[in-house]
């Protein structure tokens, strides 16, 4: 059960990385983790052992290699670290966009020669590529690894694919010492590693999308209240002709209009001498501003000074801190 599962789950993947190319550009690296991703998707479905096995009474003799499951699955583990090597190779500062589809078009056509080779002469050959091909992609990945979105995502495709790259050795080593096939209608050997190294690959492909969406909805939560204290004051700066959008645009119109309305609130622009130089601990700025926001007529005064973003802070993050500032006041008047 696990097994249908985990080739749902890599479709799904493959699927969502098939969306983000219809809705921008469809430049070679995209095409190329889409390719990677229904590779691993294949492989998975195939491994599932009842899929597998009437893949192999399609030719009961099977293939010069072995199975023709076997030749299947070996095949689409090499079109996952091809079309990944497309995509580290756009990562080297020697590869411009200009010549990347020339590479691209030479790596598919080795790509094309290995499967070949891997299905009608030697099984071995093809995990061989497979970990060669692997090695290749880990130290690319290991080389652009960073703490941001990007930078998650192909630490988690990195480590997925470092696995599948063990896992392939030791597929040429059991091929070496003759270990025995597996039965057919059986799992393959080490499975339970296949499906995790197959979800995170899936996992990895699709983490900027997810992250990005998640953020979105903390955002949009945390700056839920502020947003309508605002709206309800200035309802000019919604534009009301907007149609329903994804939610990393409904978070960014938030932010924007929280922004807006808090400069309409200070005066559109004017600087008041009673407000005096905002301070550069963001805490005690963002605290000020909160109040200010939730009694524009109270003793605290502030300016555009104080609305502007501080320095090295997004004006996301910047109505972020407000946004938890304010529902902190809210809550000590609560209590008081």
């Amino acid at each position: 059960m696990t097994l249908w599962l985990t080739a749902m789950l890599v479709w799904v993947a493959a699927g969502a990385r098939v969306g983000r190319v219809l809705v921008k550009p469809a430049t070679t690296a995209r095409v190329a983790i889409v390719v990677a991703v229904a590779a691993v998707a294949l492989a998975a479905t195939v491994a599932v052992p009842e899929i597998a096995l009437a893949l192999d009474n399609l030719l009961p003799r099977g293939l010069h290699s072995g199975l023709l499951s076997d030749g299947v699955v070996a095949s689409a583990w090499i079109l996952f670290v091809t079309a990944t090597s497309v995509v580290a190779s756009a990562a080297w500062p020697v590869v411009s966009r200009t010549n990347l589809r020339r590479i691209a078009f030479v790596i598919y056509g080795l790509a094309v020669l290995a499967v070949a080779v891997n299905l009608f002469w030697s099984t071995t050959f093809g995990w061989l590529t497979v970990a060669l091909g692997c090695v290749f992609i880990v130290i690319t990945g290991v080389r652009n690894l960073d703490w941001t979105t990007l930078g998650r995502g192909i630490a988690i495709y990195t480590a997925a694919t470092a696995v599948v790259a063990v896992l392939a050795v030791l597929q040429v080593r059991r091929a070496c010492i003759g270990a025995p096939p597996t039965k057919a209608g059986e799992p393959d050997w080490g499975w339970p590693i296949w499906e995790v190294a197959a979800l995170l690959i899936a996992f990895g492909a699709v983490w900027i999308v997810v992250e990005l969406w998640v953020r979105a909805r903390i955002l949009l939560r945390q700056t839920k209240v502020l947003h309508r204290i605002m709206v309800g004051r200035f309802p000019e700066v919604v534009a009301h002709e907007q149609t329903g959008t994804s939610t990393q645009l409904e978070a960014s119109d938030q932010v924007a209009q929280i922004m807006d309305a808090l400069y309409l609130q200070s005066g559109g622009g004017v600087e008041l001498a009673a407000a005096g130089p905002p301070p550069p601990l963001v805490s005690l700025r963002a605290d000020r501003v909160a109040q200010w926001a939730r009694n524009p007529l109270g003793d605290v005064v502030v300016d555009a000074r104080w609305i502007a973003p501080p320095e090295g802070i997004s004006p996301r993050g910047w109505v972020q801190a407000i946004a938890r500032a304010y529902e902190a006041s809210a809550e000590a008047a609560a209590r008081n």
